[in-house]
Formats: C-alpha cells, structure tokens, sequence
C-alpha cells in the first residue's frame, strides 16, 4: 500500500516550525521536552508527516515566542476551496525556508539582525537584492544562442575592480 502524502499546508505549518525553533536555537529534544514529547514527534511535525493540533500549535507558538498566524504566513487563501496552497509558491517557499534553516542562513539572520542601525539594514538588503538580480541577469545572458556571453564563474571578470 503507497504511503500517503503529507498535506502541503502541514509540510508548510511544519517547516516554519523548524525555521523558527532553529532561529533561535532550540534544539527538537529541548522543545519536546517543553512540551512533553519527544524529539522524534517533533521531527514528525516539521516533516508534516504528523498534523499538528490547534492546542498543540498554540503551545508550540507560545514556546517559540511568535502568534499562531507566523506559522500560516506566505499561505494566500485565493485558491478554490480556500486551500490556499499554489504548488510553485510552496516549491519556492521550502527552497527559502530550507536556507533559511541551515547554518549559513541562520548565521545570516543573526548577522543581519544584529546590525542596530535600520538604515544600514535596508541599504544591505537593497545591495543583496541587487548582487541577486544581477546574478540572474548574468545567468540568463550564459544560455545566450550567439555564444556572445561568456560563462560566469561568481568570482568577476576581473577586468574592472572599480565598478563595486
């Protein structure tokens, strides 16, 4: 008999979950224990293999220090049926919410975060948006038919320092 597939709104539910108790560094065991489970029924939980209840959502927003609503954030609710779900959007979603929990984008989160001055904040945010469109300018002008583009390594042409 096939496995049934996780709902996508409790794989959605359950990744922000994980993105939030990584952020701020609980461990599964720790938060299990907070609210008497194991670690193995939290993993279950983030996967959205298990659904979690309104109650234990509740403990769990309370343990993690955010409302109920951060858990359903990026859910639009324009679908028929009111599901609320669009494929692509959550194919995006978990490709975001998969950095956002590894290392690098924790360690990202808390660098940017801990940059007190709102204004440099923004500024370094308008500057990664831009270093990302122009990676992806750069990627769609590689695939170019006239062979014009040269294949982009991240690291520069080298030809000019000065355009930083």
């Amino acid at each position: 008999m096939p496995r049934k597939m996780p709902n996508p709104i409790d794989v959605h539910v359950g990744s922000r979950v994980r993105m939030r108790r990584m952020l701020i560094g609980m461990s599964q065991e720790k938060l299990g224990d907070s609210l008497d489970l194991t670690f193995q029924q939290v993993q279950k939980y983030e996967k959205g293999s298990n659904r979690i209840g309104a109650s234990r959502l509740f403990q769990i927003a309370r343990m993690l220090g955010v409302s109920v609503e951060f858990f359903f954030e990026g859910l639009t609710g324009d679908d028929e049926g009111g599901a609320g779900f669009d494929q692509a959007e959550a194919d995006q979603s978990a490709f975001e919410l998969d950095m956002l929990s590894s290392m690098e984008g924790i360690q990202l989160n808390s660098a940017f975060f801990s940059i007190s001055d709102p204004k440099i904040r923004k500024k370094l945010l308008e500057l990664v948006k831009a270093l990302g469109n122009a990676d992806a300018s750069d990627d769609l002008s590689d695939g170019a038919p006239d062979g014009a583009a040269e294949p982009h390594d991240g690291l520069g042409d080298g030809d000019n320092e000065d355009e930083a």
